[in-house]
């Protein structure tokens, strides 16, 4: 240095600099390390910048004011700086030679400014809209300059005038250069921002806007002025869709199988053996995404190493408060370094967490595309090997791991590194003493991990408890009105709260595990800064604890405990995501369909010639020696058994099988109808349409040949009616001419008919083949397959083709065939018979399409109240009546009791870190010896108190939630037994389910955890400041507004992510129902060739879906940055006040008070989060309340009105006026009906479906209400007694027969009130005593879910079986018979008449012959 700056300029001068109040640098100091280092800065980062741009480029920006300005400046600054050294050269001229600094410094300045004017242009000729590369270049600039500029402010007289103008023009330009680089360039030419109505911001965004997320707020705002809705969400970045990413893997992908497919010959030739290289999915993922996440990588190394300055700042700030003579301005430099480096840290740590999010969110959509384009292209065998569902969780399950991996994949060698250099810090602080404290935390993860285990053991077990809960409340709602009608609710309800009572139980161990591991987390730190410091302090005399050691270990081992609790984390993600990714890899490498398996380009229409098909390599062949030629427009039918390869040979001709040998050829498109009708769930047009443009006219005629005009009015929308998943609102038969419709309007020129007249009524087979498929019909001139049974058409074909076992045994017409008198004769023999049965049968009906438009009026009924009305996001924000309402569950005194414990331990963690700061000033009054013993006890003992709080109070915690839990299920369950049968008619039993399976779990399970999380941070928060306004209470001041800001972005980015998280979830299923509905059609999608619309139609879902996610990752940056701003605002002022106040501070409480700072960041932005994640899962408890406050029905007992227990004793039933309605609003169903039944009567009920039969049996029991009027029996008016009192007394033998999943002994007396020899009386007279004895388990039979194992027959014999152990005066039966034999009807009948002679009996009958004999 001396060489340069000469004997008269040293280079450095401690008194000047460090000892003195008003410190300045050396004049060589400002001349070379100042001056260089923005250089330095600049011409390292050029060389990888340059290359950069060179790779990626973005199309070219005019010149702009804004660029000319800075172009000119930098030129001008250039020229400053030169004339410096023409003022050196000028002066060596006149003879005062000068320092070779003088010459060096100008020089290398003014290099520098030429290429920061070329890269002004060049970055200009890229596309680069703001520089961040600049902007840090002319940062450090200024910084570097105020030094200097503050200096020659210092200095009295100006001994340089030249130097002295050329210094502050040069500092004017380099600020306003500075100032310039924060403003944006236009976006470049050609760019699609121009195009897209809503682009994302992010891509104008400048630099500084892009660190802070600046660019995010004016989606902040807009979410919390109203409720986002799709259209206000961004357009995805043309990087991020799916047009971009996908491909990318794709490439690499097939890169990746053509290099495991063909191995180098050197290989070849030394191993003999064949080897099959398994193409490796994770390379070709590394190779399309690698460098983008390398990015992140590098700011995650850069924020593990400004971590750890923190703590080395915090120990010189001990330190500077220990010197009493050190001058102020020490300490303000490191209260602002602190800070600087803490905004550092949060910019970079948000910097890296962005690329990995975005990394994630390309490999799901990547990997969600590979997966679906793979999915329509593979073999049939392929398919065989995975079903529908697990293909389906390859996208949602295995995609997501991934995408959830990439967040920490960093961690796995980012861990490590913090561990090590952390102890080494340590090592450096304590000694070897750190090892004690080393091993306490090993010996804490087994703990954890043992913990972990036996929580995922309970998780599965209440898991399986769920599921049978969810199984009975199913069932219990399904078969609601037999329960009502009945009386047999109490046993059910009591089932259901068994199961919940065990699944509270497993609940409550959970907890316990829980409360257990919170414990362990939260004293780990104390319990190694404990076992350390007692370490340090007993094994050697010499070693004095003071401030500075204690407080910069402590938040070493802050530092340390993320980590730690990380690795294990990271470690069996990783584990989950290499399962998955072997899962995807095997998907993605299945054989894949031959598209040349078909020659499109030969003159014949179809041929084959010599085929030999099968489905699967290793099957045995389905077709043999197929030789078919159908000429064109010709109709051929194909006909044969069931199984003997019909449908294979039409999807042979499609390529869907394998062809072992042969030749296939087709000329020109093809349409293709499948035995199974393949339905999307959109509206009725565009499934006839499929993708080809509308056109009136030939819409209409292809409606009516496929006799769809008349259903289409019964539809409540016409044929826009949106048509349910798998045509859920149409009838087999409609499903199968919509698929007729769809091939007729795809005007192709091969049509292969796959039966589809199987479906159909006799009567619209016939209208579909004289409409469409025949001689006459709208495909006359077509080439058309016909695969069917009908045999009445087959005169009217051109030829038959008869198949038999995969052979074609012969074909010819109609005539031919028969003259021949070989298999299609005997064929026609065995079925014609049938055929004529059938045709007589049919001739009488009248109306066309009557039986199947009355199953759909039903059927749409049903749907058309909830299917139709899309998913209503409800936006309103929570109120705190719901929140009271929760704590109203809990228990107000438990709740104050729980806040109470929680203020008891941070008060006990504040105790320990006070006496220990206490402990570390013994050391400045020398009188450490005497009372090492009592400082660790006392420290000790506070630390295991809080210990042991922090278990009592997250088990508190725990006990109040399950309490809770149980409440609020208890007031559902109970209301939905009472609530009347008329909600259940108006209610979809799946919103029901929804309340007892989703709501309750977040009740159970979601709601505690985010609880939990979020007392332990505010009371967090709220002892670091209390911390901080003990030991300096000036801090109180700045506690004000930081709060007004905190909770101002609090605001903002709940309103917005909870907006967000909602849009996210609801555009997310629309992927996998489309997904699973192109699997289940894939063979139509393809003979139609809409492979690439499908592609397309399922990569807009995926990018529709991450629009809303997105935007939703960078709220979450955008909070951290402002969160964490706050967070290192404190840890500022903590400094700052403790720097003012430290002539009556202690070093102890400086350091308790920053240490405390410097971990707020943390819980400031988790409070967020759970407020955050509070706010949506109280919602469940809002929506549970809902549905345990609906319409009750009337008492199940009233005590004064009970009736005699041996009422009604003569079974005299009588309706006076009696009016009812079904729901309020609705026409009377029964009008003014009078009727009197004396007792033992029996009496049939007739008439048409709808005049009322059944409404009168429902009226007895009370289901449906009187309107007017009353019913009497045996003078007692039913509408006075207790619902129980009176269902229990009745009997009826319902339509349907319901049973429930049980045992047969539990289906037929579910209060256990009779012995087993009444059981086995009742099943003798109901003529099941032959089956149920033949069962190995007697009464104890199993019955499966709706009884599913019996027949319905045997059903309806169980329901007559419960009549009889019941035996009461009044029977009612409703339909009873309707589904018996009539041999069985003849028994039951005789049963009935013997069993219940004395009984009144009212029986609604549809045969006459079972109520010939009835009184009336």
């Amino acid at each position: 240095m001396e060489r340069l700056c000469g004997p008269k300029l040293p280079f450095w001068e401690a008194n000047q600099t460090f000892h003195t109040d008003s410190p300045d640098l050396p004049e060589c100091f400002q001349l070379s390390v100042l001056s260089w280092l923005p250089c330095v800065y600049l011409w390292l980062a050029c060389p990888p910048y340059l290359f950069y741009l060179q790779r990626n480029n973005m199309g070219y920006i005019m010149m702009s004011v804004l660029n000319r300005v800075k172009t000119v400046f930098a030129l001008v600054l250039w020229i400053v700086c030169w004339t410096d050294l023409f003022g050196t050269f000028n002066e060596l001229h006149q003879g005062h030679t000068q320092p070779p600094i003088y010459f060096v410094t100008p020089l290398v300045v003014g290099i520098t400014m030429l290429l920061a004017t070329f890269l002004i242009q060049f970055e200009r000729l890229r596309g680069v809209q703001s520089s961040g590369i600049l902007f840090i270049f002319w940062f450090l600039s200024v910084l570097c300059a105020i030094v200097p500029f503050r200096s020659k402010i210092l200095q009295a007289k100006i001994p340089d005038k030249l130097r002295f103008i050329t210094f502050y023009l040069y500092f004017t330009l380099v600020v306003s250069q500075l100032i310039l680089c924060c403003f944006n360039e236009k976006p470049p030419l050609f760019s699609n921002v121009d195009t897209d109505p809503n682009p994302c911001p992010q891509s104008t965004a400048g630099f500084l806007s892009t660190m802070t997320f600046w660019w995010f707020t004016s989606m902040a705002i807009k979410g919390y002025k109203n409720p986002l809705e799709a259209k206000d969400l961004w357009s995805l970045n043309k990087r991020d869709s799916s047009e971009e990413v996908v491909p990318k893997l794709l490439r690499e992908w097939d890169l990746e199988q053509i290099k495991a497919h063909s191995p180098e010959e050197v290989e070849v030739l030394l191993s003999k053996t064949k080897t099959h290289k398994k193409p490796s999915f994770l390379r070709s993922l590394i190779k399309a995404f690698g460098p983008y996440f390398l990015i992140g990588s590098a700011f995650k190394l850069l924020q593990d190493l400004i971590t750890f300055v923190n703590p080395q700042l915090l120990s010189l700030l001990i330190l500077f408060t220990k010197q009493k003579e050190a001058p102020t301005w020490w300490g303000y430099a490191l209260a602002f370094l602190m800070f600087f480096t803490a905004f550092l840290q949060t910019l970079i740590l948000h910097q890296h967490f962005q690329y990995c999010f975005v990394t994630g969110m390309r490999l799901r959509t990547s990997i969600i595309g590979a997966i679906y384009r793979k999915s329509l292209i593979i073999t049939n065998a392929a398919k065989r090997t995975s079903t529908v569902g697990e293909i389906v969780n390859l996208m949602s399950v295995d995609a997501q791991r991934f995408m959830d991996l990439t967040t920490f994949l960093n961690m796995l060698w980012s861990a490590p590194l913090q561990i090590i250099l952390a102890l080494y810090f340590l090592w450096q602080n304590l000694g070897p003493s750190v090892l004690a404290g080393v091993a306490v935390m090993i010996l804490l993860i087994p703990l954890n991990a043992a913990i972990a285990v036996r929580t995922r053991a309970y998780q599965v077990e209440q898991m399986q408890y769920k599921d049978t809960r969810i199984k009975l409340m199913n069932e219990i709602l399904n078969g609601i009105k037999v329960l009502k009608l009945y009386a047999w609710e109490n046993s059910f309800k009591d089932k259901v709260l068994e199961i919940r009572q065990k699944e509270l139980n497993v609940l409550r161990k959970t907890a316990y595990l829980g409360a257990l591991s919170t414990m362990a987390w939260t004293s780990a730190p104390f319990l190694v800064a404990l076992m350390t410091f007692a370490v340090y302090v007993t094994v050697d005399k010499n070693n004095i604890l003071d401030a500075e050691k204690a407080f910069v270990s402590l938040s070493l081992f802050n530092i340390l405990r993320f980590p730690l609790n990380m690795l294990p984390q990271v470690i069996s993600s990783v584990v989950q995501a290499s399962v998955s990714l072997k899962r995807i890899q095997d998907f993605l490498s299945h054989e894949e369909l031959d598209p040349e398996s078909v020659d499109r380009n030969n003159t014949a229409t179809v041929t084959v010639v010599n085929g030999k098909f099968t489905w699967a390599k290793q099957d045995p062949p389905a077709l043999h020696n197929i030789n078919l030629m159908v000429p064109q427009r010709s109709l051929l039918a194909v006909v044969g058994h069931v199984g003997c390869g019909k449908s294979s040979l039409v999807s042979a001709l499609l390529g869907e099988m394998e062809k072992l040998e042969g030749h296939i050829s087709i000329r020109g498109s093809v349409a293709y109808v499948p035995q199974q009708a393949w339905i999307q769930n959109a509206t009725l047009r565009d499934n006839i349409l499929f993708g080809k443009a509308y056109n009136e006219q030939k819409y209409r005629s292809c409606l009516e040949a496929c006799a769809l005009t008349p259903d289409l009015e019964v539809l409540p929308g016409g044929d826009l009616t949106e048509i349910g998943e798998k045509g859920i609102n149409l009838s087999g038969g409609q499903r199968q001419r919509v698929s007729l419709a769809r091939a007729l309007y795809n005007e192709a020129d091969v049509y292969l008919l796959d039966d589809p007249l199987s479906a159909v009524d006799s009567h619209v087979a016939k209208h579909i083949f004289d409409h469409v498929i025949g001689p006459e019909g709208a495909l006359q001139g077509k080439t058309r397959i016909l695969v069917t049974h009908g045999i009445s058409f087959l005169p009217q074909v051109d030829n038959i083709m008869v198949m038999v076992e995969g052979r074609v045994s012969e074909m010819g017409s109609y005539q031919e065939l028969l003259q021949q008198n070989g298999a299609f004769a005997e064929f026609l023999r065995n079925y014609s018979l049938e055929d004529i049965i059938e045709d007589e049968a049919t001739g009488t009906t009248t109306c066309y399409y009557s039986r199947e438009i009355q199953n759909l009026l039903s059927e749409v009924r049903s749907t058309a109240d909830f299917l139709f009305h899309l998913v209503i996001i409800c936006t309103h924000l929570v109120k705190s009546k719901v929140f009271w309402e929760y704590v109203k569950a809990v228990g107000p005194l438990l709740t104050l009791c729980i806040c109470f414990l929680y203020g008891c331990q941070n008060a006990a963690a504040i105790g320990a870190n006070i006496w220990l700061s206490q402990w570390t000033n013994d050391a400045a009054q020398n009188m450490t010896q005497e009372n090492v013993s009592m400082r660790v006890g006392v420290y000790a003992a506070l630390g295991i108190t809080q210990g042991i709080l922090v278990m009592v109070s997250s088990f508190t915690l725990a006990m109040g939630n399950i309490g809770a839990a149980r409440k609020l299920h208890y007031a559902l369950l109970d209301n939905k037994f009472h609530t009347p049968q008329s909600f259940f008619d108006t209610t979809p039993i799946g919103r029901v389910i929804n309340r007892f399976s989703k709501d309750i779990y977040v009740i159970d399970e979601a709601l505690p955890s985010t609880v939990l999380m979020f007392l332990g941070t505010f009371f967090s928060s709220l002892s670091t400041m209390i911390v901080i306004v003990a030991s300096t209470p000036i801090f109180a001041v700045v506690i004000a507004p930081l709060t007004f800001i905190y909770v101002f972005v609090q605001r903002f980015y709940v309103a917005t992510s909870r907006q967000l998280k909602r849009l996210e979830s609801v555009t997310r299923s629309p992927i996998y129902s489309h997904f699973s509905e192109t699997i289940t059609g894939s063979s139509v999608i393809r003979a139609y060739g809409r492979h690439d619309a499908f592609v397309l139609m399922s990569d807009m879902k995926v990018d529709e879906n991450q629009k809303s996610y997105y935007p939703g990752i960078v709220a979450n940056r955008w909070l951290g940055v402002r969160i964490e701003f706050i967070g290192n605002c404190i840890v500022l002022f903590a400094a700052l006040f403790a720097v003012i106040g430290k002539d009556n501070l202690n070093p102890g409480l400086v350091g308790l008070s920053v240490s405390y700072a410097l971990l707020v960041t943390m819980s400031l932005n988790w409070m967020v989060r759970m407020t955050s994640d509070l706010e949506s899962n109280i919602v469940a408890v809002e929506r549970v309340k809902e549905y345990s406050e609906t319409k009750i029905e009337a008492p199940w007992e009233v005590e004064d009105k009970k009736p005699s227990p041996d009422w009604p004793s003569q079974g005299k039933v009588e309706f006076l006026d009696y009016s009812v309605r079904y729901r309020e609003g609705l026409d009377l169903v029964l009008k003014n009906l009078t009727l009197s039944v004396v007792g033992g009567e029996k009496i049939g009920i007739v008439g048409r479906t709808g005049a009322g039969k059944s409404s009168m049996t429902l009226c007895l029991f009370r289901l449906l209400e009187a309107a007017g009027g009353e019913i009497t029996i045996d003078g007692v008016k039913i509408s006075e007694i207790g619902l129980h009192d009176l269902r229990s007394k009745l009997t009826i033998i319902p339509q349907e027969p319901v049973l429930f999943s049980g045992s047969l002994r539990m289906n037929l007396d579910p209060f256990d009130k009779y012995n087993d020899g009444e059981v086995w009386k009742a099943l003798e007279l109901s003529h099941l005593n032959k089956f149920v004895s033949n069962q190995p388990a007697k009464l104890e039979l199993e019955c499966s879910e709706g009884g599913e194992n019996l027949s319905v027959g045997q059903r309806q014999l169980v329901c007559l079986a419960r009549a009889l152990l019941r035996k009461t005066r009044i029977l009612i039966l409703d339909e009873a018979t309707a589904a018996i034999d009539l041999e069985t009807d003849d028994l039951i009948q005789s049963t009935i008449r013997t069993q219940f002679e004395d009984c009144t009996v009212f029986t609604i009958a549809h045969r006459l012959n079972t109520i010939m004999d009835y009184t009336r």
